[in-house]
């Protein structure tokens, strides 16, 4: 039998680390799942300038403080990777290849790859001169040319690493002279970089080689002329895409595979939060995502604290009335307090702080009816 755990969070980024760390300070049994390095995507970022408190950083430094002061709460860690959820039910399970996971409540952290353009040569190149991470490519490129598609944050901050390496590097931008995605301090430090150019109103076409890149045809958005340039290297920065291709089916996601949910990190499905850069939602950063995974790791400590609370009551007792109540409700607290009086072995629920079991029994309460008994039997 697969080991049950109270919480498992899927994926090992800044946002999946902080939810480990309240998951594990609360004293729950967690397990972080990770396919890869712990850290995410941060893990392949060389400096952290702009996290609150830690005025210069990098993702690797910063991924293994986090995953230490998980650890110290005893939180677990495993390398594997899911490939299916079963996510309904009180109890939700985890499968990959070789192994099953159970768990209470679950916490999808699962974060983004790059997005893949479909262009000629990108795929059949793959990792021989097409590259979608400058940490872990450019030290490949040492002393030959670069070209980079891209002009946001991250294709600027990578084409200055690159720089360090390569003998040449030229970004690609589709967008008028002068004018790039990215912040104004990024612009400011790739301009004054000696080795690299830009090429604006620009896109690549096609990416040219055999066994490896040799080249890149080039278009020119404005009059869509072709042009060939040599080079040994072609990386793409062109955006992120979530990775949620395992959940497909499930409601939670929308369109475009972003996964929904409310600002407790709820899904809708009971149990199950969402946190990091997987969710839909305006800005992702590493803080976002922290506090995405703090927020998802109370609410399910709470689902936890809920649910469990309620099971020990029905086991240990053969037959209790619940008086549910609002005291947000005007007369709410006095109806109970006539109820409680009147009932021998009623407990009563606060339906605004425990609305799982609310939910559970369809519990709507309102100013007509401002209170609800519920009677349960223990058949066990």
């Amino acid at each position: 039998m697969s080991e049950l755990f109270d919480l498992i969070i899927v994926g090992g980024g800044p946002a999946g680390l902080a939810a480990a760390i309240y998951g594990g300070r609360a004293r729950r049994k967690t397990l972080v799942i990770e396919k890869g390095n712990v850290g995410g995507r941060a893990y392949t970022t060389r400096e952290i300038v702009n996290y609150p408190g830690v005025p210069d950083t990098t993702g690797p430094d910063l991924a293994a403080l986090m995953r230490k002061q998980a650890e110290g709460f005893g939180v677990r860690f495993k390398t594997d990777q899911i490939k299916e959820y079963l996510l309904e039910g009180d109890i939700k399970v985890l499968k990959s290849r070789r192994n099953t996971y159970e768990a209470k409540a679950v916490i999808l952290a699962p974060g983004t790859g790059p997005r893949i353009l479909g262009i000629k040569g990108e795929r059949e190149l793959s990792g021989r001169g097409v590259a979608y991470c400058a940490t872990c490519d450019a030290e490949f490129f040492k002393d030959q040319r670069v070209f980079v598609l891209g002009s946001g944050d991250q294709a600027v901050e990578e084409s200055i690493f690159i720089a360090k390496y390569a003998k040449e590097v030229t970004i690609l931008s589709i967008h008028e002279d002068g004018k790039l995605d990215c912040n104004a301090l990024a612009k400011e430090k790739v301009l004054q970089v000696e080795n690299i150019d830009i090429l604006y109103h620009s896109t690549i076409d096609e990416v040219l080689g055999e066994e490896e890149v040799r080249g890149v045809v080039v278009k020119d958005l404005n009059d869509q002329t072709l042009k060939e340039y040599p080079c040994e290297g072609v990386f793409f920065f062109v955006g992120m895409v979530p990775n949620t291709e395992k959940l497909r089916g499930y409601r939670f996601l929308d369109q475009r595979g972003w996964i929904c949910t409310n600002e407790m990190m709820e899904t809708g499905i009971d149990g199950v939060y969402a946190a990091g850069d997987a969710r839909q939602k305006y800005l992702r950063q590493i803080a976002t995502s922290v506090s995405d995974g703090a927020i998802a790791a109370t609410a399910a400590e709470r689902y936890l604290e809920e649910t469990e609370g309620f099971e020990k009551l029905m086991k240990t007792k053969e037959k209790f009335s619940v008086c549910f109540w609002d005291p947000q409700i005007r007369g709410s607290g006095e109806e109970l307090s006539k109820i409680l009086s009147e009932e021998k072995d009623c407990i009563d629920i606060d339906v605004s702080r425990n609305k799982t079991i609310a939910k559970k029994y369809s519990i709507v309460l309102s100013e007509d009816e401002k209170v609800k008994v519920m009677r349960f039997e223990n058949r066990d």
